[in-house]
C-alpha cells in the first residue's frame, strides 16, 4: 500500500536531486542551506536565504548525500552535515504535519474518532482520510473500503495524530477537501519517505492510497494502538 501522500501542485518547479541526479517537483523534496559555520540546515518550508541544494524526502538517499559527502559538492565547499540528519528530517516532517492538521481542526475542518471520519466520508466532503500507522487494522480497513477516491495518509503514528487533536491518541481522522488538506498530504508524502517503520518510500508520482470499495458498517468503540485498549470516541 503508498504510504502518505505524494501530490504536485501544476505550477509546482522543479528541482535537482542531488543524491540521484534527476529532477522532480519540489513537493517530493527538501530544501538544505547552509546556516552559520557552514552547517547544512534543512528549509523544510522552503524559505530561508541562501543558495539551495536539493534532496528528494527518502532515508535510504539522505544517507546516501552524508556517506558520499554530497553536500559539499553541491555547495561546492567543505561543510558540517548534522549528526542524525535523517532523524532530524523525520522529527521535523512529522511536527510539520502534526501542526497542520492541527490548523484544520482549528478551522473546523478536521473531526476525528471512528464515526465522526464516517459521517465526514459518507458525507462526500472529505479531501483526506488520516490513519494511524499503528492503529488497528479492522477499523482501519472498514473506512479505505468508505473512501472511494479519497487519499488516505498512514505516515503518522496514533499518539502524534491524537497531538493534532489534543488528545492522546487517535486512530481515524478526516480533512475536508482544501488547500490545509493539500498541504497535509505533500508534508505527509514526504515525511512517509523518512519514516523507517514505513519500509521503502513511495515511487515518484505514486500518489496516496485510495479507497476502492463500498460503504461498510462502522462500530461506536475505536481500537487504540496495536496492542492497546478500546477508547469511546464521539
Amino acid at each position: 500500500m503508498t504510504r502518505g501522500g505524494r501530490r504536485t501542485r501544476p505550477d509546482d518547479p522543479e528541482r535537482r536531486c542531488i543524491a540521484t541526479g534527476e529532477s522532480g517537483p519540489t513537493a517530493r523534496l527538501v530544501r538544505f542551506v547552509l546556516g552559520p559555520d557552514d552547517l547544512v540546515t534543512p528549509d523544510l518550508a522552503g524559505r530561508l536565504p541562501g543558495r539551495g541544494a536539493w534532496l528528494t524526502a527518502d532515508r535510504a538517499l539522505v544517507e546516501k548525500a552524508v556517506a558520499k559527502r554530497l553536500f559539499a559538492r553541491a555547495f561546492r565547499t567543505p561543510v558540517r552535515v548534522p549528526d542524525g540528519l535523517a532523524d532530524l528530517l523525520e522529527a521535523g516532517l512529522a511536527e510539520r504535519t502534526v501542526q497542520m492538521i492541527a490548523m484544520a481542526r482549528k478551522a473546523g475542518q478536521a473531526v476525528t474518532g471512528f464515526e465522526k471520519t464516517r459521517g465526514t466520508l459518507e458525507g462526500g466532503g472529505a479531501g483526506l482520510l488520516l490513519e494511524a500507522a499503528d492503529g488497528a487494522e479492522g477499523g482501519r480497513a472498514k473506512l479505505r473500503r468508505m473512501a472511494a477516491g479519497v487519499a488516505v495518509v498512514d505516515s503518522l503514528t496514533a499518539r502524534e495524530l491524537g497531538l493534532a487533536f489534543g488528545r492522546d491518541f487517535a486512530i481515524h481522522a478526516a480533512l475536508q477537501a482544501g488547500t490545509i488538506a493539500d498541504r497535509v498530504q505533500e508534508e505527509a508524502g514526504r515525511l512517509a519517505g523518512l519514516r523507517a517503520f514505513m519500509g521503502s518510500a513511495p515511487a515518484a508520482g505514486d500518489g496516496c492510497h485510495a479507497g476502492n470499495g463500498p460503504g461498510a458498517s462502522g462500530t461506536k468503540r475505536e481500537a487504540g494502538p496495536k496492542g492497546g485498549p478500546e477508547r469511546e470516541f464521539g
